[in-house]
């Protein structure tokens, strides 16, 4: 392969304070400064893996950050599949998210891994998948 993953994620948010919270509080990531990204906008990096980021846009008038709609229906990029590092994180993952309303913790065996599904507090669907041991 001539790719090494994927270096980060797009996303327009109204309120990154919570958003990076939530993403620090389930899965340990990293919560860079909020800077300037052209008039009305600003962007902040939130690590949430070694070479991975969230790029959280929020701009002034930009209604699209409300907008929710259902699975298949969310356009070209429909949700956010995150890697798991083992099996005791995925664990620790899904008592978080839990805990944080975030998922209802179900397990998914998609036959050579394991799944669940959450929405973050933007209403972002994400799954964090681990694979099973061969």
């Amino acid at each position: 392969m001539l790719l090494d993953g994927i270096n980060h994620v797009a996303l327009i948010s109204k309120d990154v304070e919570r958003l990076g919270r939530f993403y620090e509080t389930v899965f340990d990531a990293k919560v860079g400064e909020t800077r300037d990204h052209g008039p009305g906008e600003t962007m902040t990096n939130i690590r949430i893996g070694p070479a991975t980021e969230l790029n959280v846009f929020v701009i002034e008038g930009n209604a699209e950050a409300e907008r929710q709609t259902p699975m298949w229906g969310r356009g070209r990029l429909d949700h956010v599949g995150l890697a798991a590092v083992s099996a005791e994180a995925f664990e620790t993952i899904r008592l978080r998210l839990v805990q944080a309303g975030a998922s209802d913790g179900t397990v998914n065996d998609f036959g050579t891994q394991y799944s669940m599904f959450f929405r973050d507090p933007d209403g972002l669907e994400g799954e964090v998948l681990m694979l099973k041991s061969p």
